[in-house]
């Protein structure tokens, strides 16, 4: 690529806002031209990153608890790769290999949430049986289901909605990607703040030197209002997601942090107040304590975070409605087509051209009927109305939810797909125990419909960052769709064989490895399948609550998110949302303030990418046994939290002094 061309790499001054009336969104690779895209390269290193990546995130996320974000650390070995052996005009391979790449870490979460949760019950229950192929079938025809679903609202998501979101996640990986394109010293800030993010939070997870939580009990009266009062505050001090915070920005950042607040400063608290004395155990009697007796983390747990669930399936719900007419839309293209009535592609610019809508109705159908004999040979043993019913809820809830997953990534850049599930597991087992099903037989087949839809959203959510990264560069969507079945089925063998390995190896029942969704999963449909209740109540409220908001115009999902995901991961949002705001009014000139911003988005998106390469480092160094940790001794005390805020504080400082 000569020095001119890598000139013109730079992403259009309309990228990240909302388009004015009549104003047309034009990406790097125009059009009009075609680019080296799909070919033997960038198809190899894309299946080498998903087997490679699919195998490091299950094991990671099974034995240390810790999901990393695959996309990101993709892209910037893709960018290394091709760099390092100078291929011209590789910006349009590169989102080809991320694409591919990045199915790993949506396959492994769709898997390690629900399917290791079938080994932990098989300790109980002896007669619960699994092969590698129930595991496989689950995992990829759940992905597959995923990507179907999702490319009929691609271009709501990606296009009508421009500028409206803030995609934090794509918006970091399209950083990458792009600066890999200028070269020398136009990637020059990002790599700087890579190195400054990783290096911090490198230093946290494998040193400890700092506590990564900032919190109300490192003074003693923090400490008695936590006992007491059951009040506490909370901040991770991290700078992956104090990055993912300015590019939420600082209105979203507010509604997210706002629904964390009510139940960790009104709910949390109330509940102590309400149930003193009380074991409220009816819906997990593992339950032992009395609700005054708990932490405020274990009140959220064990009831709080139930009302997030509620209000995250309510405001899906809610969501689902508002976009109906999308819904409807997208279907009476793909019924048009059918009839052959509607095959423009000829006419459809190259950046706007999806697989034919012919093909992925014919598609989902295929994929709805084996997954059906699946169901009704491999999990129901031969009942046809448990098949039936089995496949309705999978096909409906996969369908329904999948803007809903696709929407919170699009907010937030992280997938509630362990709420959701948690919903399914309740809804399938409810719904299996009435028709019928119940014991261990229906434990199995609950838990391989769980891992079906779990894999389905999350393909969704991390399909749509796909897409958006695709579109603000300028690549062939068609390309991206076709590419992402192969990459789903590699990453689905990987990741089953890995979990069938450690199985071997440690035994997900004998407390070794850490697999904290699939052991909550565990705990949530034991009782159900024994006929013990779901906290309907609990779900009630959340559910009550969604819409409430929505009727005072407040975005509902973003709120329940944030009744869902822990305070300390919520708090840093709104400190990363303020530097925006700070950093973009701070001079009179707008110009200057709009440069600031984007300077800010690059040092942010260094940030991220710095943070989960280290995670993936830091997490493979405890996997080979190097311990040099002090954390364990070093975090009891308070003065761990009070380096940990002089350490964030420099950091934010080198971030706000950095955007000028």
């Amino acid at each position: 690529m000569d020095e001119k061309e890598k000139e013109a790499v730079q992403l259009p001054d309309n990228a990240f806002r909302e388009l004015k009336e009549g104003e047309e969104y034009t990406p790097i690779m125009r059009p009009d031209r075609a680019y080296p895209e799909v070919n033997a390269w960038s198809v190899t290193w894309g299946l080498i990153m998903a087997v490679v990546f699919s195998a490091a995130a299950a094991y990671l996320g099974l034995k240390v608890g810790q999901v990393f974000e695959a996309a990101i650390p993709i892209a910037i070995i893709a960018v290394g790769v091709s760099t390092a052996t100078h291929r011209s005009k590789a910006l349009g391979e590169n989102v080809i290999i991320q694409s591919i790449g990045a199915c790993s870490g949506a396959v492994v979460a769709g898997a390690i949430f629900t399917l290791p949760a079938i080994y932990i019950l098989q300790a109980k229950y002896p007669e619960m049986t699994v092969s590698f192929l129930h595991m496989f079938l689950a995992s990829a025809l759940g992905g597959v289901l995923g990507i179907l679903f999702l490319i009929p609202f691609r271009k709501y998501f990606v296009s009508d909605m421009h500028g409206k979101y803030p995609f934090p996640e794509a918006t970091a990986t399209t950083q990458v990607l792009v600066s890999g394109a200028k070269g020398g010293s136009q990637a020059k800030p990002l790599l700087i703040a890579g190195i400054v993010g990783g290096l911090y939070d490198f230093i946290v997870a494998s040193f400890g030197w700092w506590n990564e939580n900032f919190t109300s009990r490192f003074i003693g009266w923090g400490q008695v209002l936590a006992d007491k009062a059951k009040l506490v505050f909370k901040v991770n001090t991290g700078a992956a997601v104090l990055g993912l915070g300015y590019i939420v920005g600082l209105k979203y950042a507010l509604y997210i942090c706002l629904g964390s607040l009510a139940v960790w400063w009104l709910i949390v608290p109330g509940m102590s107040l309400a149930f003193h004395d009380q074991v409220l155990n009816m819906w997990d009697p593992t339950i032992t304590t009395t609700v005054g007796n708990m932490s405020p983390e274990e009140i959220f747990k064990a009831y709080a975070r139930s009302i997030g669930i509620g209000g995250i399936a309510m405001a899906g719900i809610i969501g689902i409605v508002k976009s109906w007419g999308i819904i409807k839309g997208a279907i009476g293209l793909a019924a048009k087509e059918m009839k052959g009535k509607g095959d423009t592609t000829a006419a459809v610019k190259r950046t706007q051209r999806d697989i034919s809508f012919k093909i992925i109705a014919i598609g989902s159908i295929a994929v709805i009927a084996i997954t059906f004999l699946f169901f009704w040979l491999g999990v129901m043993h031969g009942n046809l109305l448990f098949a039936v019913v089995g496949i309705l809820l999978v096909a409906i809830i996969a369908f329904l939810f999948t803007t809903v997953a696709a929407n919170a990534i699009a907010i937030v850049g992280s997938n509630p797909v362990s709420g959701m599930t948690l919903m399914t597991l309740i809804l399938a087992s409810v719904v299996m125990v009435a028709v019928g099903l119940r014991g261990p037989g229906g434990m199995l087949a609950a838990l391989v419909m769980g891992g079906v839809v779990c894999t389905a959203l999350s393909m969704a959510g991390s399909f749509i960052t796909d897409l958006k990264i695709g579109y603000w560069l300028g690549t062939t969507p068609s390309k991206q769709e076709t590419w992402k079945f192969l990459g789903t089925l590699v990453s689905a063998a990987t990741v089953v064989g890995v979990m069938i390995v450690l199985n071997k190896t440690y035994g997900f029942a004998s407390g070794k490895l850490a697999a904290p969704q699939a052991n909550a999963m565990a705990a949530v449909i034991d009782p159900l399948m024994n006929g013990v209740g779901a906290p309907w109540i609990l779900y009630g409220i959340g559910a009550v609550i969604a819409i409430v908001l929505d009727r005072l115009h407040i975005p509902a999902l973003a709120v329940a998110l944030g009744m869902f995901i822990p305070l300390e991961l919520n708090v840093p949002l709104v400190v990363g949302g303020a530097i925006n705001w700070f950093v973009t009014t701070r001079s009179k000139d707008a110009a200057v303030n709009k440069a600031r911003g984007e300077k800010g988005t690059l040092i942010a998106s260094g940030f991220i990418a710095g943070g989960a390469l280290m995670g993936v480092v830091s997490a493979l160094m405890k996997f080979g046994g190097i311990e040099c940790s002090i954390a364990d001794t070093w975090w009891t005390n308070p003065l761990s939290e009070v380096c940990s805020l002089v350490a964030y504080i420099c950091l934010i400082t080198y971030f706000i002094k950095a955007t000028k």
